[in-house]
């Protein structure tokens, strides 16, 4: 089973991934983290903005229906073509789908590599401040 790890919060650790990653790339010491394809989100606001329910519901569809073209996943849906064209594009920058050309017809077919999505939300209740104690704010 193929799983996308999504993590919601932490900008320090989302930046201190970033900069290991890239260290990574420059070293030429990257691994494929045992199969681990994961996508991070700084702010819970950008994950609610960018896996809206109706991309769910898309996504969810695709994984299940394996449509060979936009417009068979647009009909999966019932929902209008151009709008599925542009939540596709959305989802294929994010990496959570593929489109491939060679569909029937030449049609584009959008891809799920995935079986599952797991996600971790570090949402804090209260601003904790710097480290020594005053708060972010001030």
């Amino acid at each position: 089973m193929t799983t996308l790890h999504i993590t919601v919060g932490d900008r320090e650790q989302l930046r201190e991934d970033a900069l290991q990653f890239v260290q990574d790339i420059e070293a030429d010491d990257l691994d494929d983290q045992d199969g681990k394809a994961t996508l991070q989100f700084g702010t819970y606001d950008d994950f609610v903005d960018s896996l809206t329910p109706l991309r769910l519901e898309l996504i969810q569809a695709i994984a299940k229906e394996a449509p060979e073209s936009m417009r068979e996943a647009a009909r999966l849906v019932e929902r209008d073509v151009s709008d599925v064209h542009s939540d596709l594009k959305q989802l294929e920058v994010l990496g959570i789908l593929t489109l491939e050309e060679g569909g029937p017809s030449g049609a584009i077919q959008p891809v799920v590599p995935f079986d599952r999505i797991e996600v971790h939300i570090d949402y804090p209740l209260i601003d904790s401040g710097d480290a020594d104690g005053t708060p972010a704010s001030a």
